[in-house]
């Protein structure tokens, strides 16, 4: 069959550049180690000013945990909320916590009725302001000063050997109990991965033949449109194939993270993936001559599609119209399909919506590939 030759001649073509190889195997090693570990989003060094209103020795204990927590930086007390909010303004606070009035009072009074301090909206005892400039950062830092004070109070509920704590504070964190930075970003980087390696090299592959002029030789041969591009697609499904296997591998022994849902799903979404990423760089390449022109546009593309895909930030806090384009990037389907096999176990049912988006985008970008590559009769 010809087109048992042209994967042949691709792999050989593929493997005579030293280079191509190398890049395959140490790609994912290096992007899987090096980069949870320096680009992430972990929250630390977080700045906190507290206007402490009881001045009790509850609430300087408060204070003092809050102080003593590592991620935490006591910035300073500020005796009112406009002094604390024009440090926010200047971006010297994260994290402002107010203690109200009586505090201790009336944990004193819960505590010996074994009850506990309402905490309404308007009469919350502890209030907690976060700076939302930097969402992840106020976000993340309100939610340590909660979970520090929650733990403090099970600690005074523990011993004064109380059965109900004094002052409720819920914190529940699904999926993620302990908000590991590395369980979210590890499947999307090996979604990352693949789309570097297997968009890019196909298109660069076929424009480097148009510089070198051996695609004029297949030009000329009667190999079909469709039978060319199956040729290209394949071995880079394969060596797709090789690279996710490797982030398995690499995410189990760097971090001990593996799938709460089954490898074979992953494979199937991962192959499905591949062929719409592939077919994108093969699409690219039938328009493009150079390779200069080719990058360009394929790293234009790809910080497009990784700003709009929700990998670094929720997809649901976009613009109504930037959703709009984020849904049409095979990214937003493969990183939702990712992280939820890894982090909740999802089944094919659960991720039909992104198999179906998957599958019509491969359909579109491989059927435009195959009419758009010009071929001499």
């Amino acid at each position: 069959m010809v087109i048992k030759y042209l994967i042949e001649k691709e792999f050989k073509q593929m493997f005579r550049n030293k280079f191509i190889p190398k890049l395959i195997i140490a790609f994912p090693f290096i992007a899987l180690i090096i980069l949870p570990m320096a680009a992430n989003m972990e929250v630390k060094n977080v700045n906190l000013v507290v206007i402490d209103n009881d001045h009790s020795s509850f609430s300087q204990q408060i204070t003092q945990r809050l102080a003593a927590n590592p991620s935490m930086t006591l910035y300073g007390m500020c005796q009112t909320y406009e002094q604390a909010l024009h440090l926010v303004e200047e971006s010297k606070v994260d994290v402002i916590v107010i203690i109200k009035n009586d505090l201790e009072k009336e944990l004193s009074i819960a505590m010996a009725l074994n009850g506990q301090v309402s905490l309404g909206k308007d009469d919350a005892k502890i209030f907690v302001a976060a700076n939302s400039v930097n969402s992840v950062k106020g976000t993340m830092g309100a939610m340590y000063v909660v979970n520090i004070i929650s733990n403090f109070l099970t600690e005074q509920q523990h011993n004064l050997q109380q059965t109900q704590s004094p002052l409720e504070i819920s914190s529940f964190y699904a999926f993620n109990p302990r908000l590991e930075y590395k369980y979210f970003m590890v499947p999307a980087l090996m979604v990352m991965i693949l789309t570097i390696i297997c968009g890019f090299l196909p298109a660069l592959n076929i424009v480097g033949e148009k510089e070198s002029g051996n695609i004029e030789q297949i030009n000329v041969t009667p190999v079909k449109r469709f039978t060319f591009i199956l040729s290209k697609l394949i071995p880079y499904w394969i060596v797709g194939t090789i690279v996710i296997s490797i982030g398995f591998f690499v995410a189990w022994l760097i971090y001990g993270i593996v799938p709460l849902g089954n490898f074979l799903t992953i494979y199937v979404l991962s192959w499905l993936f591949i062929l719409c990423v592939s077919g994108m760089g093969l699409l690219i390449s039938n328009y493009f001559n150079t390779y200069q022109k080719a990058m360009f546009i394929m790293f234009f593309l790809l910080m497009i599609l990784l700003l709009m895909s929700g990998m670094f930030t929720p997809f649901s806090s976009m613009p109504v119209w930037g959703q709009y384009i984020g849904r049409l990037s095979p990214l937003k389907y493969y990183i939702e399909s990712m992280r939820a096999i890894y982090l909740k176990g999802s089944t094919f049912l659960d991720l039909m919506p992104q198999i179906c988006s998957l599958i019509t985008i491969l359909l579109v970008l491989n059927t435009w590939a195959i009419f758009s590559y010009h071929k001499k009769k």
